[in-house]
């Protein structure tokens, strides 16, 4: 496809970004998420500063992604194992 230019609004700062054409949704959803995580944490806490807001809403989805590649891993551990396991019975299964 080609590059693109948009401008996203984050923390009412508007960044132009120079992007992928399949990648505008995604980057305008990822904007959305941010600005609305702002939105909750701005509601709910004694916090104004725009800085401490978006520290405090990159922790959280830094958070959420390092958990979510955890359980990948994990789960990728588990389907290996089982694998071996069911490789080692069909292994002695032909084997007699």
């Amino acid at each position: 496809m080609g590059d693109i230019s948009i401008k996203i609004n984050i923390a009412d700062r508007i960044y132009p970004l120079r992007i992928e054409m399949e990648e505008e949704e995604i980057i305008r959803h990822a904007a959305k998420l941010i600005n609305d995580r702002i939105k909750d944490l701005q509601e709910n806490y004694a916090v104004r500063d725009k800085q401490d807001l978006l520290s405090m809403a990159v922790l959280h989805y830094a958070t959420a992604a390092l958990k979510a590649e955890k359980k990948v891993r994990e789960e990728d551990t588990s389907v290996s194992d089982k694998v071996y396991q069911l490789d080692q019975l069909l292994s002695e299964f032909f084997k007699d």
